[in-house]
């Protein structure tokens, strides 16, 4: 904690720092401006009603920034984006092209970066009339006329461009990875409401529970912090090479595999699987046809999201995406490939099929822990309602996840720039 502070104290103190600091601060204050900015024509009060009684819903406000439960003209926030990023990422496995071109350095990424905005408008516009569907059938929008239906959808894609925009200026100037720091603010911005919720539903019976909570909070994030930084590292040797009269290598390094390889990237990929079907029984619900009723009443009544069924879905749904996105990010054969290509050797093991045997065999079990890990997060706020009680969960796992992971992010950002700072320092002398 006090290198935490330290380190905080001279980040101030360093001007270049400070001023990444204070405009990404200003960034925060133009997202929230925007973030309360309403659409016309939207009942907001049935619209927050919908958002606490659907998961799905609640999870994609906060993947938008705490912009879409208020139906601001940010309202889908940067889910578009990052739905767009994580295609990209699919397709660079499949596409040769593609693959080279991120290997290309940063003109590569900013290639890259140009087709995934290019990707984020159409699935804007197609999440735009996916929401005006849901809110028309809701009762909560009026029937809007081809015009109107237009500039709702115009409204709509530019307020997504106009946060990709922001965050990619916090990237650019500020500190952090932008998209991730405005969701951290969305989540962060709704924290005094959501606490003030739970806090009024709690009766003097059930304060127990929330001490309970509130314990547990501290247990959740002590864990992530811990599952975050955890790594395995693998020693890794190069061989002496003579080049004439001067010697190269004869070095030792290691290779750092990551227990949470993935990040939050499957319990985003579960919850959208496992919450999709409860979203088509609300339409069938409010049909007209008695079939397509009973086919909704059924998944409800199996889909609970308290329910037995649901979790043990979620939970396995999870672990599967983990190690999907794991080897999607981590190939042992390639990083086999090219230790062997610089003349690098793990000891005990043979260069070629059986390094990457053994990376596949080490990478395995770790992704099982840190799978099982995010697995439990995601379906940590059913396990704290049945030890505490408490209906109304302020934060679940999945923001308190998201939330430790910008910090700790942001905090290695401003201490690399600190040390690149002194360095800067240090050659001038």
């Amino acid at each position: 904690m006090n290198k935490f502070l330290t380190t905080l104290q001279t980040a101030f103190r360093t001007e270049e720092v400070r001023r990444k600091i204070l405009f990404t601060a200003l960034i925060f204050l133009i997202f929230r401006i925007f973030a309360h900015i309403p659409v016309s024509g939207v009942n907001v009060t049935q619209l927050k009603a919908l958002f606490s009684q659907n998961q799905f819903l609640g999870l994609l406000d906060i993947f938008s920034g705490g912009t879409l439960a208020n139906f601001s003209i940010m309202a889908l926030g940067l889910n578009p984006y990052i739905n767009a990023s994580i295609i990209l990422q699919v397709l660079t496995m499949v596409f040769p092209k593609l693959e080279e071109l991120q290997k290309e350095g940063d003109s590569g990424r900013r290639k890259i970066n140009q087709y995934t905005r290019f990707l984020t408008v159409p699935l804007a516009v197609l999440q735009a009339i996916g929401m005006y569907a849901l809110l028309k059938s809701q009762g909560i929008i009026g029937t809007l006329g081809p015009l109107d239906m237009l500039g709702f959808m115009l409204t709509m894609t530019a307020g997504t461009m106009i946060a990709v925009w922001l965050g990619e200026l916090i990237t650019e100037k500020g500190v952090g990875n932008g998209v991730s720091v405005l969701i951290f603010a969305g989540i962060v911005g709704s924290l005094p409401a959501m606490f003030g919720r739970t806090a009024s539903t709690t009766d003097a019976q059930s304060s127990l529970g929330l001490l309970v909570f509130g314990l547990l909070g501290i247990v959740v994030i002590s864990s992530v912090i811990l599952v975050n930084e955890a790594t395995r590292k693998i020693a890794i040797n190069y061989a002496r090479r003579m080049r004439g009269n001067k010697a190269f290598g004869g070095q030792q390094t290691h290779l750092p595999l990551r227990l949470n390889q993935a990040g939050v990237i499957p319990i985003i990929f579960a919850v959208s699987l496992v919450l999709l079907p409860s979203l088509f029984a609300n339409f069938m619900l409010s049909s007209r046809n008695p079939a397509l009723v009973n086919v909704g009443q059924f998944i409800t009544t199996w889909l609970d999201p308290n329910g037995l069924v649901y979790n043990l879905l979620y939970f396995l749904f999870v672990v599967g995406f983990t190690f999907f996105y794991t080897a999607v990010v981590f190939n042992p054969t390639k990083i086999s490939e090219e230790v062997q290509k610089h003349g690098g050797f793990i000891p005990g093991v043979r260069p070629g099929t059986q390094t990457a045997s053994y990376l596949n065999y080490i990478l395995t079990r770790l992704t099982l822990v840190g799978a099982t890990f995010l697995g439990l997060i995601a379906i940590l706020p059913s396990l704290v309602r049945g030890a505490t009680g408490i209906e109304n969960i302020a934060l679940g796992g999945t923001g308190i996840l998201i939330v430790v992971s910008v910090v700790l992010e942001t905090y290695k950002s401003i201490e690399a720039q600190l040390v690149m700072k002194n360095y800067d320092g240090f050659l001038r002398k």
